[in-house]
Order: structure tokens, then sequence, then C-alpha cells
């Protein structure tokens, strides 16, 4: 009778599984099918869509070629993944093959890569069972009230199968440990789960507990010696009160090798995995000390109280510093988002640079000094802020470092440096923080402080936006006519909860393993934002989107923008009354930055996209021209880029461009960091001038 109640229940539950399956890949066909009909309606969706594939969300288990500006400057890893490089025109993303596919392409593998790949091979195997028990777990908690009132039959049958995920004997934790330790060589990628693959998981899920249910309660009925000798064990298991261990593997500590920056020799770091929802929540940090290099997190506070989060790959006794700082909805990520060969960060640091990555105020978890700080007190800043408050505080900062490191490491050091800046310190900064930085040293020489750069190099700069599409037109007039109204409701850009942020997050995913779908929504959004061509959806799956934090806007920064697109000048905010503008600026209007780069005296960079239809390449000649005009030693050039290009796809030609405009500064120690007086420079502009 068992026997026959067994095969009926497994009949009928593979049977609900493909009738359940089925359904939902045919609604997930249909949505992609119907993305696909709407993609061939829509206008200029061949221009929008080649910049797709320039962000890859899949991971590549293959390295690239080194590119020429890395020959003569590679970390060990660097040199590591070249030797692993065997066919040389294969591609950086490899799709998932089997292993019969792989070892044609590759050949003879190294006893290392063997090792390696063995590995990823048994995570593989063994992840699948691993998340099936997590799931059971969670979903547990939802069935709750049956599994209380129900208890002694659930457990009853069910001891056989889950009990090495509720009550794991040692033997059976050190594999755990084990298979965790495999599952981290998959950490430096993408290994998330979309919407879609959640849906499968909960549906089988959902069907093995109801059947499981019921199979187990026809046992109790039909078995009732055998339920009665599983409760008097249950019950004597009970009083001994064994451990339970997490299904999920929640703080579970790994140790990790990573290689220090001094010594060859891998250091330890324990690494913790709290990735029960499956989300993709790779910090910096995670990315660049799994790359194999060193890395240092330093907090920086603000005069008006904002902490800000200030990122190192560190050199401690080089003297050539590199600063990135980011644009509009970015991070730091942004600068190493293409991997070892593709990043201008790890492009710098290969060329012996001490790289310093800047974040600016503006993440959801609000950092501040003042703790109880509400929201609308803390997102009340403009760009001002940015160059004002937030770049000086981190110069500041990365000052004090390395003049502190070049004494402790220099035999000599204050006998030979003629200057208190030992070090020459060049700035790369994008879109938003390219018209930061301008406003940073513009602000710097007016108060006669020293702004301690040796070099902006500029991809495309805001700062300049009249020339512009109609999409961006009418957003500048709704944000002067309506902002007395929107500010007290929207102090800020970003997505509201931390269910909608994971859930983003998750749709990344989908959004790539449907192209149609993940077409039609680039598309969208390159409409939205004026027909920019850029990989948004691989924006939109970067790690600092994830459900416990991302980078936002204030509603101020966008206000100061669509100012700056009216008045066709580059200003500083305007705050609506002459008394606080006079106030702040000693005159009735705001600062017109542009009439003030003659104080600029560091060389300028300027590169613009030719296919960036956020910053247009006319208004980054409009700073060219301006500080032409104003005797400022600036250059500039054009790439066939999209705005994002410069920063999330894997540019070869503008990483040796960026290196080579490094180069030019010199970087000898009894040079002087001297900027030249305000009064002398103006009148070497004057004298030019006649």
């Amino acid at each position: 009778m068992q026997r026959l109640v067994d095969h009926v229940l497994a009949v009928t539950k593979e049977s609900v599984k493909t009738f359940t399956y089925e359904s939902l890949n045919n609604v997930v066909r249909l949505i992609n099918g119907v993305s696909a009909l709407l993609l061939t309606i829509l206008p200029g969706n061949s221009s929008i869509l080649e910049g797709i594939h320039g962000w890859e969300l899949r991971p590549a288990f293959r390295g690239p070629r080194l590119p020429r500006w890395m020959e003569d400057g590679v970390s060990s890893f660097n040199q590591f993944i070249h030797e692993l490089s065997v066919e040389p025109n294969a591609s950086s993303s490899v799709e998932y093959s089997s292993q019969e596919d792989v070892d044609e392409n590759i050949g003879p593998m190294s006893p290392l890569l063997q090792s390696s790949r063995a590995s990823r091979v048994s995570s593989f195997t063994r992840q699948s069972g691993n998340w099936a028990h997590l799931y059971r777990y969670i979903f547990s908690w939802f069935l709750f009230p049956i599994k209380f009132m129900l208890g002694i039959p659930l457990y009853l049958y069910g001891s056989r199968t889950t009990s090495g995920s509720l009550q794991s004997s040692p033997l059976r934790a050190t594999k755990r440990l084990q298979s965790l330790k495999d599952h981290f060589v998959q950490r430096a990628t993408d290994r998330r789960r979309g919407v879609v693959e959640d849906l499968h998981l909960a549906i089988e899920i959902i069907i093995e507990t109801v059947f499981g249910f019921v199979h187990k309660a026809a046992h109790c009925l039909l078995s009732p010696i055998v339920t009665f000798t599983e409760v008097v064990k249950w019950f004597f298991s009970c009083m001994s009160g064994p451990e339970d261990v997490p299904a999920d593997g929640s703080g579970v500590s790994v140790p990790t090798d990573t290689l220090s920056e001094n010594d060859p020799t891998p250091r330890e770091r324990q690494t913790s995995f709290y990735h029960s929802l499956n989300t993709d929540a790779r910090t910096c940090q995670d990315v660049i000390t799994e790359l194999g290099y060193p890395y240092e997190a330093l907090r920086v506070v603000t005069n008006d109280g904002y902490i800000l989060l200030l990122e190192r790959i560190p050199r401690r006794d080089a003297q050539k510093v590199v600063y990135l700082q980011h644009g509009v909805f970015d991070s730091s990520m942004g600068w190493i988002s293409n991997g070892v060969v593709g990043s201008p960060a790890f492009a710098a640091y290969d060329q012996g640079y001490d790289v310093f990555l800047g974040n600016f105020r503006g993440l959801v978890s609000r950092e501040h000094v003042g703790g109880n700080i509400s929201p609308r007190q803390y997102w009340r800043y403009s760009i001002n802020e940015h160059g004002t408050q937030d770049i000086p505080a981190i110069i500041q900062k990365i000052h004090e470092i390395k003049v502190s490191e070049l004494r402790n490491s220099q035999a000599g050091f204050e006998e030979e440096c003629e200057s208190d800046q030992p070090y020459k310190l060049c700035a790369i900064s994008h879109s938003l923080g390219g018209a930061a930085i301008l406003m940073y040293v513009i602000t710097q020489r007016i108060q006669e402080k020293p702004h301690r750069l040796s070099r902006l190099i500029l991809l495309s700069p805001a700062g300049f936006h009249h020339d512009s599409n109609i999409v961006f037109t009418v957003m500048e007039y709704v944000f002067l006519v309506l902002s007395p109204l929107l500010m007290p409701f929207v102090p800020a850009f970003y997505i509201p909860t931390r269910f909608f942020r994971m859930l983003v997050n998750k749709l990344a995913r989908d959004f790539h393993n449907l192209p149609a779908v993940g077409g039609l929504v680039q598309t969208l959004i390159s409409y939205v934002v004026g027909g920019d061509s850029s990989n948004w959806v691989g924006a939109l799956g970067l790690s600092h989107y994830n459900m416990n934090d991302m980078p936002a806007v204030s509603f101020c920064v966008a206000l100061h923008m669509a100012q700056i697109k009216r008045r066709r000048k580059f200003i500083m905010f305007d705050y609506g009354s002459a008394a606080t503008n006079m106030e702040v600026y000693g005159s009735p209007q705001p600062l017109d930055l542009g009439e003030y780069y003659l104080l600029i005296d560091i060389p300028v960079d300027l590169v613009a996209g030719q296919k960036d239809n956020v910053i247009r390449p006319s208004m980054v000649r409009k700073h060219y021209d301006l500080m032409t005009d104003a005797g400022v030693d600036v250059s500039y050039n054009e790439f066939e880029y999209a705005h994002l290009d410069f920063t999330f796809s894997h540019r070869e030609e503008l990483l040796t461009y960026v290196m080579s405009r490094l180069m030019l500064v010199g970087y000898s120690t009894k040079q002087p960091a001297g900027q030249k007086s305000l009064r002398n420079r103006r009148n070497e502009v004057q004298s030019n001038s006649h």
C-alpha cells in the first residue's frame, strides 16, 4: 500500500512540476516575444542597442590579453592572468559551456587551472543542493503555523532528508565549510539569480513542501508503529539539546587569501557570507582584494559633518598619486567595474600610482556625524557642496596620508624636500565629478588656498548643458517651475525601500538573460536620457545598486543642473534669494565659474564622446574655448564613445590616452608644489591678451 501511495504521489508531483514550469516558461517567452516585437517598432534602436554589450554581467573564466599600456608595469596577478590566456583572439567574456567544449578551446591545462576548474565544477554540483536546503529553511518560516501544529508528522520521515541541514554532524559541517570555500572562487563575479529563476525555485520548493507533507502524513497513518517509535526518538533527542547549524551558511566565516602590497605571500582575511536572498552586494573591497590588489578604506568627515568613504589601492612609497572621482548616480565601483585589465583604477596602480577612489555624499544609508539627522536635512545640498566640501576634505586627507607615509619611508625627507607636498597628485573625473573638481580648484584659488593638484583629466565633464534634447529641456522646466512644490516631498532621487532595490538588483540579471526584454529596457532608458547609447542595463547591474544601499542624487543637485542649463553658464547654486546669494557669494547673483577659468594654473585635459547625448561634445568644447581664452594649458580630444563608456566599458584606447596624459607630470621632490599667486596669474593672462 505504501508503494502504491508513493508511486501516485511521485507521478502527481512531477506532473504538477512540469505543468507549472512550462506555464512559467511560456509566460516568460511571451514577455520576451512582445518585447522583441516592440523593439522592431521603436525608432532608433539600432544605434541605442550597440552599447548593450559593453559591460557584461556574465563572469569570465579566462583572462583577456594584456593591453599595450600594461607592458612595462604589470602586477603579479595580471601576469598570472596573462599566462592563462592561451588563445590570443579569445573573447574576454565567454558563455557557459560544457567541460568538453572548454577543453577543446583552451587545450592542455596547467595543474593550477585544472584544480581551479575542478573546484568550480564541484562547487556548481554541490551548490544546487545547498540552495535547496536554504530555501526550504526560509519557506518553513512562512509555513510556521502548519509546521507547529503538525510538527511531529513532519519530523518523522523528514529526519532522513533534512536532518543534515538543521542538525549537522561535525563531518557535515566540515563538508559545508569546504563547499563555501569552493563557492568563494565565484565571489568576484556576478552569480546572482534573477526574478524568473527565483520563481522557478519558489515553485519547486512549494510543490516539494506540499507533497512532502502529504507523503509523510500518509506514511504516519499507514505505519502507526513506526510513527510511535520515531516520536520516542524525537523526544529523547530534544532532551539532549543538540545545537543547530544555520542552513544558509550565514555567519560562517571563511578564510580567504589576499595579496599584500609589500609582502608577496598570501595573507588571510575573514569573509562572511550573507547572501540568503542571492543578490549581488559586492563592494569595492570585495572586487579589489579578490583580484589580488591591496586595499584600504578611509573615513573622511567634511566640515558640515558628512561622512565620506575614501577607498585606496595603496602604494605607500609612491610619489605618483592619482585621485578618481565618479559622476552622478555612480560610486567608486565604476572605476573598477571592468576587471583587471579594463579599469582605470587598476591601470593606474599597475603603472606605479598610489590610487585613491573618492565617493561623494549621497548614499541612501545617509552617513553623518549627527546620527539623528532627518532625511530632509541630509539631502539639502547641491553641486556646491560636492566642490567646496567633499573634494577639499578628500584631498586634505590624501595630503595628510602621503606626507606622513613619505616622511616615514624616506630618509632625510625634510632636508631633500623643499615643499610641503612631496608628491604629485593628478585627478581623473567623470561627468558631475569633472564639474565639482573645477569648482574646487577655482574656489581654492579665490580663497588663496593650495589645491595640491598637478593635472586634471576630465572625462565628459558637466558644467554646460544648454545644447541638449527635448527631454532634458522638459525636465529643466519641471524642476525650475515645480521645485518649491516638489522639494519638500522629493528630497532626493533613489529607489525606495530595500525590497524594490533587491528587485532591481535581480531584474538586472533577467534583463541579461532575456535579450529582448533587456534591449527594450535599454531603449526606453536611452529615450529618457536623450538617445545616449551607453550600456544603461549593464550600469544597473553594478553591485552598488543593492538592497542595502545605493548612490542617490539630491533634489538640489538636479535643480542646480537645471539652473546651469537655463542660464547657459557654469554657475554656482542660485538660492533664489538675492539676500541669501549676497550672504554666500558676496553678490546678488551666484558666481559664474567660467569667468574665473583664468585662475586655473595646472594643465587640463578635456575628453568628449562623439556619441554622448548626455553631455554633448559641443558642451565640452565650451569648457575648452573658455579655458583657451583664459590662457589655461588645456587639451581637447574626442572618442567615439557614449556617456558611460568612459567608465563602464573596456576601452583600451581611452586607457592608453589617460595613462599617457598622467605620464606628462614630473615627479621630482625638489620641485615646489607651487601654484602661481592670484596676482601673478592675472598679470600673465593680461600680458598674453595684449
